[in-house]
């Protein structure tokens, strides 16, 4: 099989890292114990998946060897193994070389999720509101924790812009490609006469920083403290418990109001402000897929849409994939894995080709 060497290279690591996780040194040096977790538990999924494989490779290779066995009985039983066997070991081929695949950074942090109406006045606001409500029941079905770190509603109980911290197993790889304008077709409440209206919210996802990552010092910061309020001023909490964090170097600054204690709220928004200084960061040193991203979000204009939620036609389209579904209902409702699973397994399948191009273009080099 293809990539044999590397899979054993990679099993032999593994056990290794089994040996010394039982190593009473290794266990007392917690720094260096959690690195080797770290490790073992990202050669897992691999190794696990490459022994499935090295044992259905051996059954259909006993299978073959009674094929010749004079009893008819035997001879059927092996076809019938041999017709299970060779479509899963395809398929376990195909899944060891997605797992393969040189791995994103990002996949496994927490993201900072944020969503802003844009335009379409009240009624994407009402979107915007609706699209949270969404995540945050994708969220449950993952078993993750929202957090709302801010939120300014609008006048008719929408939402101007949340931020949430969303944390839980693998929650980046899931939501990275959220990202974009979000675009809503629909007749609003307030319209009389019953035409469809168009209304654009944008959403950014971004991989959450670890304090050792993005180190802030205490010079740079700024903090300002102030009354948390609801929509139209009203008074929520009459102490100072709300909390605006300034980054004096970027000049990021970020709002905290959605817990009673001051300590809880610049706790929140550090971790959202150690977010946005990691992304930056990451836009220097991958400019490309910065400008991407950037592109990708846009103004809010209705132009520029990666997603399109049609309620008359109860349909959804990922324009990015060309994927349609007739399901916006149960869309709403939290269910959104075919379009995250469609969004992974196409851009899975570009880097598999992209590799596959290295790979060939590498082979070529070495054969001259």
């Amino acid at each position: 099989m293809q990539y044999q060497d590397k899979l054993e290279q990679l099993e032999k690591s593994f056990d290794e890292l089994e040996s010394q996780m039982a190593n009473p040194a290794l266990i007392s040096d917690g720094d260096a114990y959690r690195k080797a977790a770290k490790r073992r538990s990202d050669l897992e999924e691999v190794v696990a998946k490459y022994r499935q494989f090295r044992s259905s490779d051996q059954n259909l290779t006993e299978a073959r060897l009674m094929k010749t066995d004079p009893d008819p009985e035997v001879r059927a039983m092996a076809e019938e193994e041999i017709r299970q066997v060779e479509p899963e070991l395809v398929k376990l081929q195909e899944e060891l070389k997605v797992l393969l695949l040189p791995k994103d950074a990002n996949d496994d942090r927490n993201v900072v999720l944020e969503i802003r109406a844009g335009t379409g006045g009240d009624e994407a606001t009402l979107f915007a509101a609706e699209i949270f409500r969404l995540y945050t029941r994708y969220a449950e079905l993952q078993h993750w924790k929202v957090e709302v770190t801010d939120s300014s509603e609008s006048s008719v109980g929408g939402l101007k812009e949340v931020m949430a911290l969303v944390s839980g197993h693998k929650v980046y790889s899931k939501l990275k490609y959220e990202s974009g304008v979000h675009r809503v077709q629909r007749v609003p409440q307030t319209e009389t006469q019953g035409r469809v209206h168009t209304s654009a919210i944008t959403v950014a996802v971004l991989p959450e920083a670890d304090e050792v990552e993005v180190n802030i010092q205490d010079k740079d910061i700024r903090i300002d403290t102030f009354c948390s309020s609801g929509p139209g001023g009203q008074s929520v909490n009459t102490t100072y418990s709300a909390v605006r964090l300034t980054h004096i170097p970027t000049g990021l600054v970020v709002s905290c109001q959605d817990e009673k204690s001051q300590i809880k709220n610049k706790a929140k928004g550090m971790r959202v402000l150690r977010a946005r200084i990691y992304e930056l960061e990451l836009e220097k040193q991958q400019a490309a897929i910065g400008a991407e991203r950037k592109s990708m979000v846009g103004s809010g204009d209705r132009s520029e849409k990666i997603r399109t939620y049609n309620f008359p036609q109860n349909r959804v389209t990922d324009h990015r994939i060309g994927l349609t579904l007739h399901q916006l209902d149960q869309v709403m409702e939290g269910r959104v894995e075919p379009l995250i699973d469609g969004l992974v397994t196409f851009y899975t399948a570009e880097k598999m080709k992209k590799q596959m191009e290295q790979d060939g273009s590498a082979n070529g080099n070495h054969a001259g």
